[in-house]
């Protein structure tokens, strides 16, 4: 699964699956472009992909404000000389509540976060991979967006993974012939700070959940996203591909 000479833009890229995918994509001849909120952290990752031989930059920003997807794109540009590819990875759970006990303010946050900043990447990055003629987009959303199962006071997190998957169809079906890939990625639980590294009742709780009973770690993610922005899948675009360890399979 190569991606050499290739320039791909990683967003939630500061730790967890993103920061994984820096250290695989680079490792795979990628050119980076790494975005995240913590600057001091997302400078951390780009230092060790260059330590493994790739070329990494970074723009620290938020992918829920407007500009920052277009900012990430022209950085691309000006240092590579054009886009390749995306991992839109970054993503906030948000307050766990149930609907009515649910403010407006967090059920905006995570719609702004998960959601509305997917169609500011779309805005940005098909453009700049149709002047390519080719392009791989995938996007991070969750079993919990196509098989909830009842978990509990996942309602806006829910919602904007599900939409994730729904945009990513629409996408695939604008832009196929064109040569632009897009797809969703749908990890089930994940070892990352996001997913309660540190807190070893709660990953016991959840691995439990799992059909394999373990979690993932975010390196097992990111080599699912790495054969989704390659060559290896040249014939898949508009899927939800699930490496949910079968816990949709359990929660059905």
């Amino acid at each position: 699964m190569d991606l050499q000479g290739k320039t791909i833009i990683i967003t939630g890229a500061s730790s967890g699956i993103g920061a994984a995918a820096a250290q695989l994509f680079g490792k795979a001849g990628a050119n980076l472009v790494l975005g995240a909120r913590r600057a001091a952290e997302l400078e951390s990752t780009a230092q060790a992909a260059r330590n493994a031989g790739a070329n990494a930059i970074i723009l620290a920003g938020d992918v829920s404000e407007y500009g920052y997807a277009d900012a990430l794109v022209d950085l691309a540009r000006t240092e590579f000389g054009g886009l390749d590819g995306a991992f839109n990875n970054a993503g906030i759970v948000g307050d766990m509540l149930a609907v009515p006990d649910m403010s407006i303010a967090n059920w905006d946050q995570v719609i702004a976060t998960n959601l509305t900043s997917a169609f500011f990447a779309a805005k940005a990055q098909i453009p700049a991979m149709l002047e390519r003629g080719s392009g791989s987009i995938v996007f991070t959303s969750s079993f919990v967006g196509v098989s909830n199962g009842g978990l509990a006071g996942m309602g806006a997190y829910a919602a904007s993974k599900a939409g994730l998957v729904g945009l990513v169809k629409s996408l695939a079906s604008d832009h196929a012939a064109a040569g632009i890939r897009v797809n969703a990625l749908l990890p089930g639980g994940t070892v990352t700070p996001m997913g309660g590294e540190g807190d070893a009742d709660l990953l016991a709780f959840v691995a439990d959940l799992h059909p394999m009973k373990r979690m993932a770690s975010a390196a097992e993610i990111a080599e699912v996203a790495l054969f989704l922005l390659s060559g290896q899948s040249s014939f898949v675009t508009g899927t939800a591909m699930l490496a949910d360890g079968g816990i949709s399979v359990r929660l059905v």
